[in-house]
Parts: structure tokens; sequence; C-alpha cells
């Protein structure tokens, strides 16, 4: 017999961070972060990844998913965008970066058919409730990383933040919800 939801969700992680035009960093220091992140997660047994596949932190974590599922194809990766063709609007190149990572995720899923006002929102409570554990990248700024974050509390998720100080991150564990204590370290 397969495994229920709620197992599966036991080895789920999902991302959530700011466009690149909102971060300090740049795409290598970022990546490097979660880099640490993913490699945690794997090593504590999660093997399910989501993005919400927007440009910056979820498709640079989607991309190192798939870099790690090539050693280890108990890995997998699933895909949730907001909406069908939200990213027309793109540079060609991020055009690329994401229909490439869609052609390899093990699962796309589209959470709305077409744009509304609440639609990244939906998305972001999908991941979330579909996951055990929360890696983002925040700065401490409003709007859907901050949001998501929030939600994730509420559900008990395991946090992972990386907060981008300067052109370094600072990287913190926070399971207190859970009561596993906090702590915190330079990367």
């Amino acid at each position: 017999m397969g495994m229920s939801e709620v197992e599966k969700r036991r080895k789920r992680c999902c991302f959530t961070g700011h466009r690149p035009e909102k971060l300090k960093c740049d795409e290598a220091t970022i990546k490097s972060a979660l880099s640490c992140g993913i490699d945690a997660a794997i090593q504590d047994g999660y093997r399910t990844f989501i993005s919400g596949m927007t440009r910056g932190v979820d498709i640079w974590a989607a991309e190192l998913v798939l870099e790690r599922r090539v050693f280890d194809v108990s890995l997998h990766l699933i895909c949730a965008h907001p909406y069908l063709g939200f990213e027309r609007a793109w540079s060609q190149d991020w055009q690329v970066r994401y229909r490439t990572i869609l052609r390899q995720a093990d699962l796309v899923k589209a959470i709305n058919p077409s744009f509304s006002r609440v639609v990244f929102q939906r998305r972001n409570e999908w991941m979330v409730d579909h996951s055990n554990r929360l890696i983002a990248v925040y700065n401490g700024s409003s709007g859907g990383t901050r949001n998501t974050i929030a939600y994730a509390k509420r559900e008990k998720l395991e946090i992972v933040i990386c907060e981008p100080m300067g052109t370094q991150l600072v990287k913190q564990i926070n399971l207190t919800d859970r009561g596993c204590g906090g702590r915190m370290n330079r990367l």
C-alpha cells in the first residue's frame, strides 16, 4: 500500500524567497545558502521539494534540486506555478530556465488556470499545505515571502530562514515552534 498524504508531507520541503531585484546578494551567494539548506534537508530525510517557480529564489532552488537528482534518483521536484503563462512577461533567459525546469520536474501543478489577485497567495499556501519544512530567503520586507513564512509558522512547519545581510547570508534555523530550539550560523 502507498504512503498517505500525511506520510508524503513529512518528506516534502518547499521554498519561498524574493525576486532578484529585491535581494542585495548576487545569485551565487543565494545559491550557496540554498545549497546548504537543501543538503541539510536531504540529510534529514526530505526527498521531495516544491518550487513556486518564480524568478529568483524559486528557480534557483529548483535548479539546485535537479543538480542533486542527477546523483540521487530518490529526489523529486514538484513545480507549483501560480497560473498558466505567468512567465510570459519575463526576460528570455528566465523563460528558458523556467521551461527547462518544468521539462525535468516530476510533477507540474498549475494552482489556478488564469490570473487572479489571490493566485500567488493560493500557490504559497498550497506549497506549505503539502510540506513539512520551508526554506526561505528573506530580507525582512513585506510581501509574499513574509506572508508565506507567517502561514508556515501557523501551520507548524520547520522553517529555515536565510537572511541577506549585505553581501553575506545569515542562516537561521527556526524550529522553536516544534520545541527543538533554534540556532544561527554564518554561512
